[in-house]
């Protein structure tokens, strides 16, 4: 047979492999899946790491260094549709950490507050009146808020603080830099000091 003779068929009808029939069939005992367990069943899987109970390498290791994990902001999220579908607050009025307590819509105090701006289906805008105060509040829900005659008094994380936000301020901009936000900065003049045809070197 030679290769032009191979037809676009070869190979398509190709006998699928039986397994599970014993050391006759041609595939071993356990038809290559070694010997009983867990492994030999369909469906297992197993995290890669994993060393058969062992203590895995990535634990064993000696943990150093610097991490900002410690430091992760964890908010609690409310939306203002559970908002407005709330008993407490039909009729506008008061809103902030203590009073979503009371209302059952957060937990406690160990988180800081964001208020959301998604609506229940069908509903576009609001139509009373909320004084909301809490840690962040996004752009749609204080424009719903605001279009409706209520006030928005954003308090800012740890974060906002350290930085210099102030998030009642049209200009949110950073104003202390932290060594990140300096080679930002920096990096940000040197382009545009590239795009005047100007060299700027930075400070040593």
């Amino acid at each position: 047979m030679m290769i032009h003779e191979v037809t676009a068929l070869a190979g398509k009808y190709k006998q699928r492999k039986r397994i599970g029939r014993g050391v006759g069939s041609g595939n071993g005992k356990t038809s290559g899946r070694g010997h009983k367990g867990a492994g030999s069943r369909t469906g297992n899987s197993r995290m890669a790491q994993f060393e058969g109970g062992q203590m895995p390498f990535f634990r064993r290791m000696p943990k150093f260094g610097f991490t900002n994990a410690n430091f992760t902001i964890n908010f609690w999220i409310v939306n203002l549709a559970a908002i407005i579908e709330h008993e407490d607050f039909k009729s506008g009025g008061v809103i902030d950490q203590k009073a979503l307590i009371k209302a059952g819509l957060v937990r406690d105090e160990s988180r800081v507050l964001k208020i959301l701006g998604d609506l229940p289906e069908g509903v576009d805008s609001l139509k009373v009146k909320f004084d909301v105060t809490a840690n962040r509040v996004t752009g749609p829900a204080r424009k719903l808020i605001e279009d409706a005659g209520g006030k928005v008094n954003q308090t800012g994380t740890r974060r906002d603080r350290v930085r210099g936000i102030d998030r009642n301020s049209d200009d949110q901009t950073p104003k202390n830099l932290t060594k990140k936000l300096k080679k930002q900065e920096w990096h940000r003049k040197r382009d545009e000091a590239f795009a005047r045809g100007e060299v700027l070197k930075a400070k040593k």
